[in-house]
């Protein structure tokens, strides 16, 4: 894809562009000042299975979610070779999805690591090869991808219902939208409301770098997930 371009390239090397999302700009439709506060409710909305161990892992999650929003990161989704596992691209580079990467690495869950090793044994689960013509596995972008983040968190995670009530999203829980003609997104949702609607705020980085915005019901949800990490 090229950069801020939101088209998928027709060819199938991996080395085109990731196929993510393009450069967004809010042009002042978000509220000029988003006063964010902890809700009163906070984490008292945990889901009924969700143990004491899964609370305090949310907890730490949103931390380090929010932590991002203060490092300054250039918007770029080219291909680049990257260790593995623990593999990163460029520290001030990245796409929506190197911020939820980044912030599962910092309570030390790698889902580079995670994401190849369970492509490996069920290659056919995920969308590479149907959307982009690939045969096999590739450590450097596999995880950087959207619609197999989706995959994994359904398969590994748990898929939560799509909802258009505020109440059904907590803090800690991953949000994928339909940015338009088929582009997709994904955040995080923090423990912090804006004042104008309420709404728990999200991490994301669209175009601007991570940024913590009100922006839950902006384009259509697609996926709707919670990941405690391997073996949980």
């Amino acid at each position: 894809m090229r950069r801020g371009s939101g088209k998928c390239s027709s060819s199938t090397r991996t080395a085109d562009r990731i196929q993510l999302m393009p450069s967004f700009s809010f042009g002042g439709r978000l509220p000029a000042v988003l006063l964010v506060f902890s809700g009163a409710m906070g984490w008292s909305q945990t889901g009924p299975a969700e143990t004491r161990a899964q609370q305090d892992f949310l907890k730490r999650l949103v931390s380090a979610a929010v932590e991002r929003t203060h490092h300054a990161v250039r918007y770029d989704g080219a291909y680049v070779r990257i260790p593995y596992p623990g593999g990163d691209v460029p520290a001030d580079t990245g796409v929506c999805t190197d911020e939820i990467i980044r912030a599962y690495r910092a309570v030390g869950i790698d889902l580079q690591k995670e994401v190849h090793e369970d492509m490996e044994r069920n290659f056919s689960a995920y969308p590479n090869q149907r959307r982009w013509g690939l045969a096999h596995t590739d450590a450097n972008i596999d995880h950087r991808r959207v619609p197999n983040l989706m995959t994994f968190f359904s398969r590994k995670g748990n898929s939560l219902a799509i909802t258009s009530e505020s109440r059904d999203y907590s803090p800690g829980e991953l949000v994928t939208w339909n940015l338009g003609g088929g582009v997709p997104h994904i955040g995080i949702v923090v423990d912090q409301r804006s004042s104008a609607s309420g709404y728990y705020l999200i991490v994301h980085n669209i175009g601007q770098g991570p940024k913590m915005e009100d922006i839950l019901f902006q384009w259509k949800i697609t996926g709707h997930y919670r990941y405690f990490g391997p073996g949980s």
